[in-house]
């Protein structure tokens, strides 16, 4: 193995969650070999205090790591600005990292599986990150990965020279916004995505993620998503989740369980529109509607 990418790791107030991330890191091989870097960001109230403080003294307790590398903050920055600003760093030094955040579970084998993806993929140009999320995907006849040209948040990898080239500002954005045909090609990828992105721009949301995906979409990149999932969310049912709290959470998918430690990575960058149809389903209009109309019954 080369040498092994460093795990990122961003938490602010959900220690339960937290403990669970790490616990399914630690089950990983490369976990002893590999670096940890948390960044923990600052109280949003004074009431907020008292949990960042149990939650740092927590942090201090992790072991099972080549290194652990604790970063905190007094002032809240908020999630969008510490993950821009802390991948930033990481990538100064690491030129590519794996990036989680407090509220997921990973899979025994997701260390190999990106590691092994970061560096199959680090010199071609077209592949903008490895994800290590994906929803229930069939037909894939026992292939180890496929693509799609929107990033995901949950569990992903990239490298410096992608990141750096991101625009976070989308100074592209105006020119974007009035193109029809654009617009429906970036919403080709989840018909959520206009939204956002249209959210983030008026300041009624801040989200580093939509921001992610629309650098994505503007240079034409792909990313590479595993046949199974190495990634559960527990977040979307936590009442601090930063961004979104679902009783019903419609992400859920297959996880990977097995022991295989050993990838298959394809050369030849495509999308297959049998296998886009069922990545977008949890994004499309109907999904959405239905799980709006679920999670108030509920």
């Amino acid at each position: 193995m080369k040498k092994l990418a460093p795990i990122v790791l961003f938490t602010h107030k959900r220690l339960e969650t937290l403990q669970k991330t790490v616990a399914s890191l630690s089950l990983n091989a490369l976990s002893v070999h590999s670096d940890l870097i948390i960044y923990s960001d600052g109280a949003k109230t004074p009431e907020d205090q008292i949990i960042i403080n149990e939650i740092r003294s927590y942090l201090k307790t992790i072991i099972g790591f080549k290194s652990v590398h604790i970063h905190t903050s007094i002032k809240n920055k908020g999630l969008a600005n510490s993950i821009i600003n802390g991948v930033s760093e990481v990538m100064d030094e690491y030129h590519k990292a794996i990036v989680l955040e407090d509220d997921l579970i990973v899979s025994a084998n997701f260390l190999e599986y990106m590691n092994q993806a970061l560096y199959f993929y680090k010199d071609n140009s077209k592949i903008f990150s490895i994800s290590g999320y994906s929803p229930t995907i069939k037909g894939l006849e026992n292939n180890d990965i496929y693509y799609t040209q929107r990033a995901s948040s949950w569990g992903w990898g990239c490298w410096e020279n992608r990141w750096k080239e991101i625009d976070w500002t989308a100074k592209s954005y105006e020119s974007f916004k009035n193109n029809k045909f654009a617009k429906k090609r970036f919403n080709a990828m989840g018909s959520d995505m206009n939204l956002m992105m249209k959210r983030q721009m008026k300041g009624k949301i801040n989200s580093w993620a939509i921001r992610f995906c629309f650098h994505q979409f503007q240079k034409d990149l792909y990313s590479v998503h595993p046949s199974i999932s190495k990634i559960q969310n527990m977040g979307l049912s936590d009442k601090n989740a930063t961004n979104t709290f679902q009783k019903h959470n419609r992400f859920h998918s297959e996880f990977d369980a097995s022991n295989t430690v050993h990838f298959e990575f394809d050369k030849k960058v495509q999308l297959e529109k049998a296998i886009i149809k069922q990545f977008i389903k949890d994004n499309s209009l109907r999904e959405r509607l239905l799980n709006r109309i679920w999670n108030l019954l509920k």
